[in-house]
């Protein structure tokens, strides 16, 4: 017996996650730049900022090799991953193309 696997939904808004060391205030990205972040994608991805203390397993799981780190996902698959935290306007149309929405 096969299991048939749908593709990702297209519609479905793609997931920023922004993978953060814990008590490093100050560094890069601030919460401002992260709602700057998501006031530029609008409603195409959604921002989420995920520390390594508060959700070690979750930033574990996405094997980075340093803190920040950026992975974009939509139904549980990646779609681009970035790390640290580019601060150029290339990452806002890198991150539609890859949800295919740019």
């Amino acid at each position: 017996m096969s299991i048939a696997l749908s593709p990702p939904d297209l519609l479905a808004p793609a997931v920023l996650l922004v993978l953060v060391p814990a008590g490093r205030a100050g560094q890069l990205p601030t919460l401002a730049q992260l709602d700057t972040l998501q006031g530029r994608l609008g409603p195409a991805v959604r921002v989420l900022r995920l520390d390594d203390g508060a959700h070690a397993s979750v930033v574990r799981s996405f094997a980075v090799a340093q803190l920040p780190a950026c992975v974009l996902v939509r139904e549980g698959i990646e779609l681009w991953r970035q790390p640290g935290w580019p601060e150029n306007d290339v990452l806002v149309a890198s991150l539609l193309a890859a949800a295919s929405v740019g």
